[in-house]
């Protein structure tokens, strides 16, 4: 097992991040955080703009953030967001394509957001022509909110893996879907 930073107890946190952490689900990926009190808060307000985002659904934004989880190794941000991919809409052949770095079992739109993505996270430069495409689907706006939640995942991903985050032992998240995980972060 690598070194990790250890997760802060209740009794090392802030009472206002105590009673946050009691709103949200038992991930550990909350509580690691939550050891950064003065970034606690808007880390989840940036995360929870990006999966209520109003340009990209939820389909799409869990294909580019399981995207990155592959490219960066994020085995933590990878398990939970298979969670929440199949909530929503993205099927079981579709993540193990995206696990296996293959595109080709996604629609257009998936796609795209795959490439995206994978160019983000590899490259830290989404190419023009990449970029091109995300504008013609999306508008800028989509464009940016797609790139923006690469890019944050990208840091959750470095965080977790650098910090050792360790997977909970089961699933706890169940049916919940990236808007569900939104309104509990508020």
């Amino acid at each position: 097992m690598s070194p990790s930073l250890p997760l802060p107890a209740d009794e090392d946190l802030p009472e206002e991040i105590r009673a946050a952490l009691a709103n949200l689900p038992p991930l550990n990926v909350f509580r690691a955080v939550a050891g950064v009190p003065a970034s606690f808060r808007p880390f989840l307000e940036l995360g929870g703009s990006l999966l209520g985002g109003p340009e990209i659904d939820a389909r799409n934004r869990e294909i580019a953030i399981l995207t990155v989880a592959r490219e960066t190794g994020a085995t933590y941000e990878r398990a939970q967001h298979e969670q929440l991919a199949a909530t929503a809409g993205v099927s079981a052949a579709e993540i193990a394509a995206i696990r296996d770095g293959d595109a080709s079992a996604l629609d257009a739109d998936g796609a795209l957001a795959h490439r995206a993505a994978t160019e983000i996270s590899r490259d830290v430069r989404i190419s023009d022509e990449a970029l091109a495409a995300l504008v013609e689907r999306w508008g800028n706006a989509g464009a940016a909110e797609l790139i923006l939640c690469a890019a944050y995942y990208n840091m959750v991903s470095r965080f977790l893996e650098s910090t050792g985050v360790e997977l909970e032992s089961e699933e706890l998240l169940g049916e919940q879907s990236p808007e569900d995980i939104r309104r509990r972060a508020e």
